[in-house]
């Protein structure tokens, strides 16, 4: 993995925004301008910016002004979403997904949060469990938490509710910002994710290689990171990825069928039924 790419993607100087784009150009580097669309552009952004700051600038109330912010982000620039489970490649390009409006979880959350910030608003990524989720803090008194993709605020019991999923007392429970190491994994799971589906195997092995450069030694990681070299004829390298998973995670289902198929494989030959 290339330290210099390492060093910036890690960089406390350089904001989410910034570290998705960068990731963009590491893992679609050589892709051709006609299927990837490599001359989009972020003009679009400057354009949402200007005209939010615009609609919001003579609104004095703190909340009205963040709610007038996201009716204007949501639904005047077709940011509302519906969830899904699987979004195309082009979503989790950062200026494509931008202006076909069709943006991965990570990348729109990136993105309003750029929006918001130019606004004047301190805003932040934050886990509530099973989904990352984005904090406008209108003042020191309340903040508005809500789903980047449908634009969906939590009320308070909801939130109680999901914060309660938590690990540890509840009434000590505090809601830190998540760091951006955080929402990049999740952003190279997804994107591998919908790689191995698509079959592009280099992409997807280029997102595993980062992401355990991020976390180090994840069984699961190592797991697909077998699975990829071995599509790519790289079995050898592939099994040591195997072994690991099986020794780091015996009781996984996955694991017990990869064991079996270990202990009767042909390394010299690639097989591995």
């Amino acid at each position: 993995m290339n330290e210099l790419f390492l060093s910036e993607l890690k960089s406390v100087d350089k904001d989410l925004l910034q570290k998705l784009v960068l990731l963009e150009d590491h893992i679609f580097s050589g892709s051709t301008p006609d299927t990837m669309h490599a001359d989009e552009s972020l003009d679009c952004l400057e354009t949402i910016i200007s005209q939010c700051v615009a609609v919001i600038s003579e609104i004095e109330s703190p909340l009205e002004k963040a709610e007038t912010l996201l009716n204007e982000l949501y639904f005047q620039h077709l940011f509302i979403d519906r969830s899904g489970t699987r979004w195309p490649i082009t979503a989790y390009r950062v200026s494509e997904g931008l202006n076909q409006r069709a943006m991965s979880p990570i990348i729109k959350a990136a993105l309003v949060k750029e929006i918001i910030t130019a606004c004047g608003f301190e805003t932040d990524l934050v886990f509530i469990p099973n989904k990352i989720m984005l904090r406008l803090c209108c003042d020191e008194q309340y903040a508005i938490i809500f789903d980047a993709i449908t634009g969906e605020s939590l009320d308070w019991t909801e939130l109680d509710l999901r914060l309660d999923e938590l690990e540890g007392d509840p009434g000590e429970q505090e809601l830190k910002a998540i760091e951006d190491n955080v929402a990049l994994v999740e952003h190279l799971s997804a994107l591998k994710n919908i790689l191995i589906h698509e079959q592009v195997f280099d992409k997807a092995l280029t997102c595993v290689d980062i992401i355990l450069s991020l976390t180090p030694d994840d069984p699961l990681q190592r797991r697909d990171r077998g699975f990829l070299l071995h599509q790519l004829d790289c079995f050898k390298v592939a099994v040591d990825d195997y072994r690991y998973f099986v020794e780091q995670c015996p009781k996984d289902p996955a694991a017990k069928i990869l064991k079996i198929q270990l202990e009767n494989i042909d390394v010299g030959n690639n097989t591995l039924h």
